[in-house]
């Protein structure tokens, strides 16, 4: 195409092109100003003629001194025009003087003034006609988008976009009534309501958020609203970054799940944030997961005396240190230690030698089909590593002990969950057997772009064109952020006394089935099914999988209570003494030995409150093995 070609011509060429341009500018204006004073077509003399050909010598010296093809054509207005003012003028008064000094016949005054009008007109409009050809390119292939937001961000947006290949703002839609049928910058302000009427007739494919300052429930509002419309909504970040004039078209992100929560977060208390961290030496178990790296990247920031990084993945504890490292702004000691949650020689010499005085411990294995079909080391990772680790800090004199559990210990239905609830238990036993440990266990939901989580999985499945599989249509889950969950974690950890247990406020649970359909219909994408033979992607359900639950819940009893922060519930819960489930665990590693999965199936049931199992338990590779 001819404009993309000109745009890709090297600078050399965009230069030589505008000087001709403005050569003919100049010839022409001398000569329609020769015509205007004289009333007709007025041809003239050979010396007349040289002196008009000679004129652009020097007018393009005049207009290259005054930096005019220094210009950035898609970026002309008034600053570019007062320069192309003075510049013009110039050159008509030193061209006025020549043309006196030449003493030649046909020249009127009067020309001289209608030359530096006419002059000013062309040079000034053939560049603002220039950047609207230029700009014009993009309504090839771009897309025609609403700005949701008519205050400063959404003027900021618009202007940025303006000056893009493939965004092309139509129209802006506004909450505040006052300002619908007014224009900003040439662009309509209209409600949410008649959003449908311009879709149709501008063929709008996108609306941008452009709400820096809106509340989750609100923009939660306006997403359900255009969800139904086809239309892809995306959105800018948050007001720090408005303010610090970080908006940019790259800023645009696609409307993440977390927007669809319909829950605000709430502001971290910063002395909770520091109590366990501030110039202490912290040490985070499983520092290379999900979890486990968020926690690092957040306790760096509240300044430690040392954060110790401890992994059994080589390949995670890479990432999370090399993160680190790169990062400038860290100018905390931090050191990364290999070693397995097991092996309580190495953890107790870890702790000691660096006289860790705060654990976070995040180490665990979380994906239940996964550990229902490997459940051997599903406990003996999950609950025997944590009673290695808790053992191992009691012993090292560490001051503090944060267990991360999560909603599934609660009533379990597979290993994984009755894994972490012994692990629980654990913790629980212990702070009542001993004082010198403050334990701690922080209970949640699922976390948002944790591995395994089903958000990426739904849209590397969009992105295939699906079909996107969902394994119950009553699925539901809670979903909490991973930074928000680790910010209540460590709030948590600093207001709970020996043996708490909090749960964290993680809203309403969400049905996984509409949460699919909704990231279809945000992606600009129709939904394929019985009402519509001829959507885009097709939701297919595949039925639940080994240990899974339709629901999942938080709190296993009702004796739970409010604490100062307004998202973090304290419960209190049953728990079985020292010496009881010391020998219990004594038995179910017998059992876990032996691969004795009756056995372990009849502990896990008398010892683990409401554990029901969905199917036998079974360890797959042994029981391969045993057949």
């Amino acid at each position: 195409m001819l404009i993309k070609k000109i745009v890709s011509l090297s600078q050399i060429y965009k230069l030589l092109i505008m000087v001709f341009i403005d050569i003919l500018s100049i010839i022409f204006a001398l000569f329609a100003s020769l015509y205007l004073r004289h009333g007709f077509f007025y041809w003239p003399d050979e010396l007349l003629i040289l002196v008009i050909c000679a004129s652009p010598l020097l007018a393009i010296t005049i207009f290259y001194l005054f930096d005019l093809y220094s210009l950035i054509l898609r970026y002309i207005g008034f600053n570019a025009l007062w320069k192309i003012v003075k510049a013009v003028s110039l050159y008509a008064l030193f061209w006025g003087l020549l043309a006196f000094m030449s003493q030649i016949d046909g020249i009127p005054r009067s020309v001289i003034l209608i030359n530096w009008l006419l002059s000013i007109a062309l040079i000034f409009g053939t560049r603002i006609l220039a950047r609207r050809f230029l700009t014009s390119n993009k309504f090839v292939d771009a897309s025609n988008v609403a700005i949701y937001g008519a205050g400063s961000a959404g003027v900021q947006l618009s202007i940025a976009l303006k000056e893009s290949e493939d965004y092309n703002p139509i129209v802006f839609i506004d909450d505040d009534t006052s300002l619908h049928g007014r224009t900003i910058h040439g662009m309509d302000i209209i409600s949410i309501k008649n959003i449908k009427e311009f879709q149709k007739k501008m063929h709008i494919s996108e609306v941008l958020l452009a709400l820096p300052s809106a509340s989750r429930s609100r923009r939660n509002e306006i997403i359900n609203y255009l969800q139904n419309l086809s239309l892809k909504v995306r959105s800018l970040p948050g007001m720090s970054d408005i303010v610090k004039g970080r908006v940019k078209i790259d800023d645009l992100r696609d409307i993440s799940i977390k927007d669809l929560l319909g829950r605000d977060s709430v502001t971290p208390n910063k002395v909770l944030l520091e109590k366990n961290i501030l110039n202490k030496v912290v040490m985070v178990t499983g520092a290379g997961g999900s979890i486990g790296s968020e926690l690092c990247r957040q306790i760096i920031l509240q300044k430690p005396k040392l954060l110790v990084m401890y992994d059994h993945s080589e390949y995670l504890l890479y990432e999370i240190n090399k993160e680190m490292s790169e990062n400038l702004n860290i100018n905390v000691k931090f050191i990364s230690m290999l070693g397995s949650i097991n092996n309580s020689n190495r953890l107790n010499k870890v702790m000691s030698l660096f006289k860790v005085e705060t654990i976070y411990h995040a180490a665990a294995y979380k994906h239940v089909p996964m550990v229902e079909f490997n459940n051997s080391e599903g406990l003996i990772n999950n609950t025997f590593g944590t009673l290695c680790c808790a053992e191992a800090a009691i012993e090292a004199g560490v001051t503090t002990f944060v267990l991360i559990s999560t909603d599934k210990a609660v009533r379990p239905t597979n290993i994984m969950g009755a894994s972490k609830r012994l692990s629980e238990l654990v913790i629980q036993s212990l702070a009542d057997h001993q004082s010198l440990t403050k334990f701690t266990i922080v209970r949640f939901g699922n976390v948002l772009g944790s591995s395994g989580s089903v958000i990426p999985i739904f849209t590397k499945q969009i992105q295939e064109g699906g079909p996107v599989k969902v394994t119950d249509a009553k699925m539901m889950r809670y979903f909490m952020t991973i930074p928000e969950a680790v910010q209540l974690v460590i709030q948590s950890g600093a207001m709970g006394r020996n043996g708490d247990v909090f749960v964290l406020d993680m809203g309403e649970p969400v049905s996984i089935a509409l949460l699919a359909r909704k990231m279809i219909e945000l992606s600009g994408l129709k939904v394929k099914d019985k009402l519509n033979k001829f959507g885009d992607i097709e939701i297919i359900y595949t039925g639940s999988r080994p240990g899974e639950k339709l629901y999942e819940e938080l709190l296993i009893g009702d004796n739970v209570s409010t604490t100062s922060h307004p998202m973090i519930l304290s419960a209190k819960e049953e728990y079985i003494k020292w010496e009881d489930l010391k020998h219990i665990l004594e038995n179910l590693n017998k059992a876990v030995e032996s691969f004795d999965f009756d056995e372990l199936r009849k502990i896990l049931i008398s010892s683990v409150s409401g554990y029901k199992p969905k199917d036998k338990v079974v360890d797959y590779l042994y029981s391969k093995k045993l057949n």
